[in-house]
């Protein structure tokens, strides 16, 4: 048995982050019934044609889930959720703000209609203050908390590689569902949650945030390297490929110049004897260790690297990571069926003795409207005529 089993999720959910916390809790057992809109869908469906029919977005943060496409600007649509609504355990809901009010949808209305129901709303800003009705996106919010500004190389500024605002916001959401699911069951109570981009996100700057505070000064930005740590970063070797160095204390420092490139003398240096010293002259330490690292491959360096107790890794390309040997050797890897094909997909990275992941594949839009209609009690010629009036599909 899994922890959610038994456990229904109503998602009023599109893009990113609210599906991501929601396909968290499909990981665990929930009935995750997404709406879509007949037609198109949820957008991210379309973002790119990478996996089958969908985009690599949506199949990564749809896995397990039952689609029902249904029209809410119509008042039979509305009335199909009302009901989903009345035997639901959770609401979730990225809808925008005035949109959701509008439908009667918002959560303060639907905790005032189901008060037993855990109701969670995801928006840009919150409301309120001068950014309370702006729109925002994963890059923008990268940009308003200053990840940004902390990301790149010397003067070139870089957002993160992946939607890491929409991931904050997705994690931080699922743990807190997860709370209330626990607090209901001792106390028989619902509980409204909110959570915004921007606070997601800058929950995760913390740590810039207060070394800025404390020294007046934001992290420079040095590309792969650590800005305040020194050696910290990717070193090309000589046959192309590349080793991450993690030098973090005078011992793997020592280790480092008199075990892997035989300069013991090195470590002694007074512009490098410590990790200050080291980060104040980063170029001249770079130009130090970088001939011994040209004059190896890096399979060897890493070797060396493992033998003296530094910590290390290789820098891999993306396309590397579906046959990491680490992960193959794991059998972390499954497939999952997606529109039109299918994917490899992880499986959750937390390992649980008392249940198993099976993933269900990615769903067709509308895949579960007839089936999550009848779940409902509808005849099927109450169904036809809704198909025919374009409220379902």
């Amino acid at each position: 048995m899994k922890p959610l089993d038994g456990m229904v999720v109503i998602s009023l959910e599109q893009a990113v982050a609210v599906p991501y916390a929601t396909r968290l809790l499909a990981d665990l057992g929930a009935r995750v019934i997404k709406i879509e809109r007949p037609g198109s869908g949820d957008f991210a469906r379309d973002y790119d044609s990478s996996c089958g029919d969908v985009s690599s977005y949506f199949a990564w943060t749809n896995v397990g889930k039952e689609s029902v496409a249904v029209d809410l600007k119509q008042a039979d649509g509305l009335a199909i959720v009302e009901e989903l609504l009345s035997r639901a355990d959770v609401v979730m809901c990225n809808l925008s703000p005035g949109a959701a009010r509008r439908l009667g949808l918002d959560v303060d209305t639907v905790r005032a209609r189901h008060p037993g129901l855990i109701a969670a709303e995801l928006s840009s800003y919150g409301e309120g203050g001068p950014y309370g009705e702006r729109k925002a996106f994963d890059a923008l919010i990268q940009s308003e908390t200053g990840l940004v500004a902390t990301t790149g190389d010397g003067p070139s500024m870089a957002r993160a590689g992946i939607s890491v605002a929409d991931i904050a916001a997705g994690v931080q959401l699922h743990a807190a569902v997860l709370a209330a699911l626990v607090r209901r069951g001792r106390t028989g109570e619902g509980a409204t949650l909110r959570l915004t981009l921007m606070e997601a996100l800058a929950e995760w700057m913390h740590q810039p945030a207060l070394y800025a505070h404390g020294t007046g000064s934001s992290p420079g930005r040095h590309g792969a390297h650590h800005p305040t740590i020194a050696p910290y970063g990717p070193f090309a070797c000589g046959d192309g490929g590349a080793v991450h160095l993690a030098v973090q204390n005078d011992g793997q420092w020592r280790r480092l110049c008199a075990s892997v490139i035989g300069r013991p003398e090195l470590a002694d240096h007074p512009r490098y004897r410590t990790v200050s010293d080291r980060v104040a002259h980063r170029a001249d330490l770079h130009a130090e260790l970088q001939p011994s690292f040209d004059a190896v491959d890096a399979d060897t360096l890493l070797a060396a690297l493992d033998a003296a107790d530094v910590p290390a890794a290789r820098t891999r390309g993306v396309t590397e990571l579906t046959s990491h040997p680490q992960l193959v050797a794991r059998d972390r890897w499954s497939t999952v069926p997606v529109p039109g094909g299918s994917v490899p997909m992880l499986r959750p990275p937390v390992d649980a003795d008392t249940w198993t992941w099976d993933p269900a594949p990615v769903p067709t839009l509308g895949q579960h409207t007839d089936a999550v209609l009848d779940w409902l009690g509808y005849p099927a010629s109450k169904v036809d005529a809704l198909r025919s009036r374009s409220v379902i599909s």
